[in-house]
């Protein structure tokens, strides 16, 4: 049988997630599995949890290749662990430790079904398109990815920004706003959604675009092919503006021109075999429950 390598990438500020730790360790040690841990969640486990753990080896940012990369934490560990694996094409199991979780929605009570399935090959992997994000005046930083959203903001507490879009080369409208979200399909249950957007199939190939409170109430959330390419340039009376790339911002110069299309490469996120996305709404968003009860 073929030996299984696991990437176990989590956040640090969970305390609670001691147990579930153990079992996963537990369960990985019954199928014999190899496992790698990220270094900083390593010390923690260790450190400040006083967990006795022996790993097969440390990962120190992305020098790991596994046959699949488990996220043990929220959707914002989920993201984190997406941005390690980049192209890499490791599929990723996010068992959920945080609260809502649409990204990592496997519960602790769930654990050990799904990663049964998973040494026993019963499980579906679904491809997640994400958006790159470039710019020739000022290059990013950061990791120009987004698997959730990109969303340009006012920066602290100045007057609302003017951003104009093009699509593909045409003008679309100048959007008067405090931001603008643009967002794929994983991304339409996250930020877009809690501002009006509409939440979108995920393999659906499109992008959403979002205005975070527009000074005009005709401006309405729109959804295009993700094989458009958007152009974005802001103006700011603070001469700035930030961009949040799933959440890990920086600030621009007034009259950088932000291209926006979807990246090269997709992120691969395991699914046991019985998933529905349409569950998965029902009892994150709790459609058709009744208050009263």
């Amino acid at each position: 049988m073929q030996e299984i390598k696991l990437a176990l990438f989590g956040n640090v500020y969970q305390a609670k997630k001691s147990s579930s730790v153990q079992q996963l360790i537990q369960l990985l040690k019954k199928h014999q599995a190899k496992l790698f841990v990220e270094t900083e969640f390593y010390n923690y486990l260790t450190k400040t949890l006083q967990i006795d753990l022996q790993p097969d080896g440390l990962i120190d940012y992305n020098n790991f290749d596994t046959d699949v990369a488990i996220s043990m934490g929220g959707d914002g560990t989920f993201l984190e662990t997406a941005r390690r694996v980049g192209n890499k094409e490791i599929p990723i199991l996010g068992i959920n430790t945080g609260r809502l979780g649409f990204l990592a929605d496997i519960s602790q009570q769930e654990m050990e079904a799904a990663l049964n399935d998973f040494f026993n090959g019963n499980y579906k992997i679904e491809e997640r398109s994400l958006i790159q994000v470039q710019s020739e005046e000022a290059p990013l930083k950061g990791y120009p990815y987004a698997l959730n959203e990109v969303a340009v903001l006012k920066r602290d507490n100045s007057s609302m920004i003017s951003i104009r879009v093009e699509i593909n080369g045409e003008y679309l409208t100048t959007y008067q706003a405090d931001g603008l979200i643009i967002n794929t399909p994983t991304g339409s249950t996250g930020y877009a959604l809690s501002v009006g957007g509409p939440i979108i199939m995920p393999q659906a190939g499109i992008f959403g675009i979002t205005p975070v409170a527009p000074h005009s109430l005709n401006m309405r959330p729109l959804t295009l092919k993700d094989e458009a390419e958007i152009t974005l340039e802001v103006e700011s009376r603070s001469h700035n503006f930030l961009v949040a790339i799933d959440g890990r911002s920086e600030s621009c110069r007034e009259g950088t021109r932000l291209t926006l299309k979807k990246a090269p490469y997709r992120i691969k996120v395991f699914q046991r075999k019985e998933h529905s996305f349409f569950n998965t709404l029902r009892n994150k968003l709790m459609w058709g429950a009744d208050i009263r009860e």
